[in-house]
């Protein structure tokens, strides 16, 4: 029995360790036979995804089933939940079965506690952007991986440009992989900020240029982002942690906490970083930088409910701006 729950918002590293394992346990002289890929839109779904688990492969290799977004950890029936009961301990070893999910499951549902013990469980969720030093472990650890050299300070500015985002991050190292060609020398900083395209670097900007009530500027930004094709929520959520960085800073200034601590509580892993945050901060008051929470908050809301991007951001922007006027 070999079962596996993959869950997090990182798609683009999901689907890549979805592509890893198929490849893994499916002959590919037999792939159309003994692999199914079962969307929650079909009837019935977990039902069907049993059954053909169930099912003993044709040929070499093993048989592949994927039950994609399934709801099952956020909700299961209690029939559900007795099939799964069940079938589960007795799916053939032939059968690889995946569960994925974007939601974090819901450690209080039965169907979610079985899965638990029963599967082999891998979260895909991006790092925090505020975490610099694992967002720079994992380009080192990419890079390494695909035979990419790069010197720490390329590291750190790659790290930088991506963020979280592992689709940016595979695409930027493609394009680095060709400059390098066949040379041994590591790529250091200066061919990392000719070739990589930075919006998170851009989206930090943008935080800046809000904070300091210059609207003309953040406008722009807004421009730039968007036409460099970069998704609004993550915009969004960029601002959220830059915002709440600078919010636990004020606090904790005004509270007289250590560097140290305040560190703990923004969830900065270098205390060093906390000199520089002081100092933007030091011309603002925690009344305004509270505001811009719940504004942000609103934001993000209108957003996944499908207002138009470029106009919804543009007035929450102008609305954020004002506030530091």
């Amino acid at each position: 029995m070999q079962i596996y729950l993959f869950w997090g918002e990182d798609d683009f590293s999901l689907t890549q360790a979805v592509d890893t394992l198929r490849q893994k346990v499916i002959d590919p002289n037999w792939a159309s036979f003994n692999y199914d890929k079962i969307l929650p839109d079909q009837g019935d779904a977990v039902i069907s995804a049993l059954n053909q688990a169930m099912t003993p492969p044709f040929g070499a290799g093993s048989r592949f089933v994927w039950l994609a977004d399934t709801p099952i950890t956020q909700q299961c029936s209690q029939e559900l939940f007795a099939e799964l009961e069940r079938t589960l301990p007795v799916i053939p070893s032939t059968t690889v079965l995946l569960l994925t999910t974007r939601n974090k499951p819901d450690s209080r549902l039965k169907s979610t506690k079985f899965l638990l013990k029963s599967a082999e469980v891998r979260e895909f969720s991006p790092i925090p952007p505020w975490k610099t030093e694992e967002l720079a472990k994992r380009v080192r650890q990419v890079a390494e991986g695909r035979g990419v050299k790069l010197t720490p300070a390329a590291i750190a500015l790659l790290a930088e440009c991506v963020g979280n985002d592992t689709r940016q991050l595979n695409s930027e190292l493609d394009k680095l992989e060709l400059y390098a060609g066949n040379s041994n020398q590591p790529l250091g900083d200066e061919a990392i900020a000719a070739l990589v395209r930075s919006n998170t670097q851009n989206s930090l900007q943008l935080a800046a240029a809000i904070r300091q009530g210059n609207t003309a500027q953040a406008l722009q930004l807004v421009a730039e982002l968007i036409g460099h094709n970069e998704p609004a929520l993550k915009i969004v959520a960029t601002l959220t942690t830059q915002f709440r960085i600078w919010l636990w800073v004020k606090l904790g200034t005004q509270a007289g906490e250590p560097d140290e601590k305040i560190a703990q509580a923004a969830e900065i892993s270098n205390p060093k970083r906390i000199y520089f945050f002081r100092q933007e901060v030091k011309s603002l008051t925690v009344e305004k930088l509270q505001q811009t929470l719940p504004l942000l908050l609103e934001l993000e809301s209108s957003l996944k409910r499908g207002a138009q991007e470029v106009s919804t951001l543009q007035t929450k922007v102008i609305e954020l701006c004002t506030l530091f006027y």
